[in-house]
């Protein structure tokens, strides 16, 4: 960056980097403040998650962990258009800040509540669904306003290992600290959060606080926006509400895709008990071992795919064809589950679909907003991976409900049922990835002379 092109002397890190991307000179540095930036955000996050599990568990019932989803659609459609009325005020840095440090007050607020012993479970748990999808969204916004098209291509998958990565970190973060104490863990993450924003700073005076795109503000002059609200941009742009339909169907399948896992895995255990092979363990352990094994196949799987296929995938289908990726995985895992539905199978199909998902469909998604306006970016962004992703939380629920207590359908049925919406989803997709390539064609088009 910084006036340097591909041809110009890369330095030892340039050409470190250039192993997993196509990293021109100049351009690994703030690559890798990215990736560290977006890693301690998911540290945070997992912190954060695993307080917030002994609140709402302690406090409540696994099926209430259920209606909350419900509850953060609701909040959710309050404050995506709230968020977008600070779009239209802020410029691209004091929006960063404000919202980030909004964000990292309230384990603190959190903190202060429960030393007078008030109970914080369903707040926790519904606030804790906001934060992690609108601060991670925002994330992505600023990537997008800071690096090209062809920058955001190329990078993006350094980027997004500081997020794999920071999933699997954090998680084991959060495991050595639980010995401080829950409420304890809540002023780490709002100091793991301070920090990644100080490093937000940096990397925007990195970039002399400029946006790649011509839509976006400058430092001296209000917004451009249009002050549409941020739900009404999304329904009114077609790019935008193909996004939004898409993300919702990928969660609708992924999120049912984990209840036949769960009932399937379920089902094993209470036979293996039953016919006396548990080797003398409970069903709890039994369940753990398994799930313990299943996010470590997910976990390492996903790594790999995001340091050695992703930019490769991007390099030679492109994002318009990349985006077709996960679905593509998906239906055919839930083919072979409608005729085979065993753990092993639903296993193998599970770990295939998340480890894409966490790192080849995450970072293409992301992808998708490059050829965006500054307000398409920060604004519609927020209702798209939040509201919309959420939504798609909501419809599994209801798929699962009426499944059960209605119908009474068998795993291989809700198979049947993943694999139909899986066949919208890649319609959708397909749609998406030409809209891409059109917004692309269009950018690259020489603006007309005044």
């Amino acid at each position: 960056m910084g006036g340097m092109d591909k041809t110009s002397t890369r330095s030892l890190l340039d050409r470190m980097l250039g192993v997993f991307a196509d990293v021109h000179a100049g351009e690994g540095g703030t690559a890798v403040l990215l990736a560290l930036n977006v890693f301690l955000i998911l540290m945070a996050y997992y912190v954060l998650k695993t307080v917030r599990e002994a609140l709402v568990l302690g406090e409540g019932s696994p099926e209430l962990k259920s209606y909350l989803s419900a509850a953060q659609v609701a909040v959710l459609a309050v404050a995506v258009p709230l968020y977008g009325r600070l779009v239209a005020r802020f410029q691209r840095m004091r929006l960063i800040n404000v919202v980030t440090l909004f964000f990292a007050a309230c384990p603190v607020l959190f903190y202060v509540l429960a030393t007078l012993h008030v109970r914080l479970g369903i707040i926790f748990f519904i606030w804790i669904g906001i934060f992690n999808l609108m601060i991670v969204a925002q994330f992505w916004s600023f990537a997008n306003d800071i690096y090209t098209k062809d920058q955001g291509e190329r990078l993006f998958a350094i980027v997004g290992f500081g997020a794999s990565l920071g999933a699997v970190a954090g998680s084991r973060v959060a495991n050595q600290l639980i010995a401080i104490g829950v409420y304890q863990m809540m002023l780490v993450g709002a100091a793991i959060l301070v920090a990644q924003l100080i490093i937000t700073n940096f990397v925007n005076r990195r970039v002399g606080g400029k946006a790649k795109s011509s839509a976006s503000p400058v430092a001296s002059g209000p917004p451009k926006t249009s002050g549409t609200n941020a739900f009404s941009l999304v329904l009114q742009t077609r790019y935008l509400l193909l996004m939004g339909l898409m993300l919702m169907l990928l969660n609708w399948v992924n999120t049912t895709g984990e209840y036949i896992l769960g009932s399937i895995v379920k089902d094993t255990v209470t036979q293996t008990i039953a016919s006396g092979k548990a080797a003398g363990l409970s069903e709890e352990q039994l369940i753990g071992d398994f799930y313990s094994t299943y996010f470590t196949y997910v976990n390492a799987l996903g790594l790999l795919l995001q340091l050695f296929v992703v930019s490769r995938v991007v390099k030679y289908l492109g994002v318009s064809k990349a985006v077709l990726i996960l679905p593509v995985i998906s239906l055919v895992a839930y083919n072979i589950l409608v005729f085979y539905p065993m753990l092993r199978a639903v296993m193998a199909a599970k770990v295939a679909e998340n480890s894409t998902d966490y790192s080849v469909n995450n970072t293409v998604r992301n992808m998708l907003f490059l050829p965006c306006t500054y307000e398409e970016k920060f604004s519609a962004k927020q209702a798209i991976d939040s509201f919309f992703v959420r939504m798609g939380d909501v419809l599994s629920a209801v798929l699962v409900f009426v499944g059960t207590a209605v119908l009474t359908l068998s795993p291989r049925q809700f198979a049947l049922v993943n694999a139909i919406i899986v066949v919208g989803w890649l319609m959708i997709a397909w749609q998406v990835g030409r809209q891409y390539g059109v917004r692309s064609e269009a950018a690259r088009r020489p603006a007309p002379a005044a």
